[in-house]
């Protein structure tokens, strides 16, 4: 098999594998936590060993979709943080931008962070943990670097940005699970009050010389 077979042949898999996501969008959009591989199947038109064969299981495929939802939230994350503002405001976009993406699209967060709701029999039941922490290790990570590359936090600065980094993920985390669920006050409200927050020694941190202010 000649390169330009190959290649012909990774597109295909790659765009077969672009409408097998999709569908399975479709389906968490409709069944959040509930979504079954039995359903995406059905949704696709394939049959359910066809959709392993892609994924493996539904851990393969919680996985992908994962990685899909993850990098569009930290693109809209990065451009909230760059958008020419003062700081406050983007601190307050950037955790707006987060809540408004959970909020949007609720069963979607809840089928990736909540995966065990499903249930526990077939193949709706694995570990939320397992699963959802490496989406909140890579927000984090991701985070720190920002922080790192744009705020002058002295000695030690690549530390202290990774637990800033960590920390802030978790703090949106935690507390946008808990509004989503109880909706205790407006989404306005809890950004604000989550600005306040942090705003101590982030405020008071020079800026790099030279580079975007965070």
């Amino acid at each position: 098999m000649d390169t330009t077979q190959r290649t012909d042949q990774q597109r295909s898999a790659d765009r077969r594998r672009r409408e097998l996501l999709e569908a399975a969008d479709r389906v968490v959009l409709r069944d959040g936590p509930q979504a079954s591989m039995n359903a995406i199947a059905a949704e696709a038109g394939i049959t359910k060993p066809i959709l392993y064969r892609h994924f493996g299981d539904k851990g393969g495929l919680y996985a992908a979709l994962a990685k899909r939802h993850t990098d569009a939230l930290l693109d809209s994350l990065r451009a909230a943080l760059d958008a020419p503002a003062d700081r406050r405001e983007r601190v307050e976009s950037t955790l707006d931008t987060y809540l408004a993406a959970i909020e949007a699209r609720p069963q979607v967060y809840r089928f990736l962070m909540h995966p065990a709701e499903g249930g526990q029999g077939g193949d709706q039941g694995f570990d939320v943990g397992k699963h959802s922490a490496p989406l909140l290790r890579r927000m984090g990570e991701e985070l720190a670097q920002v922080i790192e590359e744009r705020l002058d936090l002295g000695p030690n600065s690549q530390q202290l940005a990774r637990v800033w980094g960590h920390g802030i993920v978790g703090m949106m985390h935690a507390a946008g699970d808990w509004w989503l669920g109880e909706r205790p006050c407006s989404r306005a409200e809890l950004v604000r009050s989550l600005a306040d927050l942090l705003w101590g020694r982030l405020a008071a941190a020079g800026d790099r010389i030279g580079g975007p202010g965070f």
